[in-house]
């Protein structure tokens, strides 16, 4: 008989990912070990309870590609384009990681999980693209303001655009993600762009 194929850790967290998106924490790890095409026991061997499985497949990326880019962009090119192109990237991102912020608050245990602030991934986020509009302002290429304030603005909006497409809001008033974006832009600049 021919050896198994070997699975790795991340394509069992995303056959987990995808059974718990779909059925909540109460899915079978049944469910998820067949859709991974392993055994239950194959599971458990490398995630030791299902708690731990669930947390380990809705867990946030600690550095997304938009991240990466984000601390190149500082002083380069058209800063208003380069809004916009961050911002697509962004929707793109959080259209991945709302469900499953979603599925872990559902749980009641993600604030616990989550408890030290300091090293959750999505203050990182904010943290870094504060760090970029200081930057800027540094650099004399927005007027002066408090950094944070453009900062939350974008990432609470564009989080809250893809938080209500993903329960469905949108379809009383359609928005196209890149319409979205370049009004958001536009209305932000208008607060930050020079005089």
């Amino acid at each position: 008989m021919g050896r198994l194929p070997i699975i790795t850790n991340e394509q069992i967290l995303e056959a987990a990912r995808e059974v718990f998106l779909a059925q909540g924490y109460t899915a079978s790890t049944i469910d998820i070990a067949q859709k991974a095409g392993i055994s239950e026991g194959s599971i458990f061997k490398r995630f030791p309870t299902k708690d731990k499985l669930f947390f380990a497949s809705m867990g946030i990326p600690e550095s997304p590609e938009w991240l990466e880019e984000l601390e190149t962009l500082p002083g380069k090119g058209n800063l208003k384009e380069n809004l916009i192109n961050l911002s697509l990237q962004i929707i793109e991102f959080f259209r991945e990681v709302v469900p499953r912020l979603v599925m872990t608050c559902s749980q009641g245990t993600h604030h616990q999980k989550m408890q030290n602030f300091k090293e959750s991934p999505l203050v990182l986020y904010l943290r870094a693209l504060i760090n970029f509009f200081v930057q800027e302002l540094q650099l004399g290429r927005i007027r002066s303001c408090d950094p944070e304030i453009p900062a939350r603005m974008l990432f609470g909006s564009l989080m809250n655009y893809v938080f209500f497409e993903q329960v469905g809001a949108q379809m009383a008033i359609p928005i196209a993600a890149p319409t979205y974006v370049r009004g958001l832009i536009e209305i932000l600049w208008q607060g930050i762009a020079l005089p």
